[in-house]
């Protein structure tokens, strides 16, 4: 696997954490301290704003998944992906494009992130 690859694993786990304390875990080992997240709908800073963001998803879309589509593309230290996000029913409402920028020890220190796709 590689590094971008690693990025995007730990990335989708804390995405996907549902338990306070694991997600927490999920997002120290995906996200530099001092690391940005920006989309359409949010723009944050620091694990505290990450674990919001994140937070704040899983309640409006409670059940849900988000997994990767395609591969991870990835040069020096930016890689991009697309992603979708999986209803319980197995219908993929939300599909958005993120581009990740990594530090040296491969956590992520900024996200840009696109909607694509979105419910009506």
């Amino acid at each position: 696997m590689s590094a971008y690859e690693s990025a995007v694993a730990r990335y989708f786990t804390a995405w996907n954490a549902t338990d306070p304390a694991e997600r927490e875990k999920a997002v120290a080992a995906a996200w530099t301290e001092d690391a940005t997240y920006t989309d359409p709908l949010a723009d944050v800073s620091g694990h505290t704003g990450l674990t919001a963001v994140i937070t704040g998803a899983q309640e409006q879309f409670p059940g849900f998944e988000f997994r990767l589509l395609g591969p991870v593309d990835g040069h020096h230290d930016t890689a991009r992906f697309t992603w979708e996000l999986i209803a319980p029913d197995g219908s993929a409402p939300v599909q958005g494009f993120d581009v990740v920028t990594l530090a040296e020890d491969g956590r992520i220190t900024s996200v840009r992130g696109f909607l694509d796709r979105v419910p009506g």
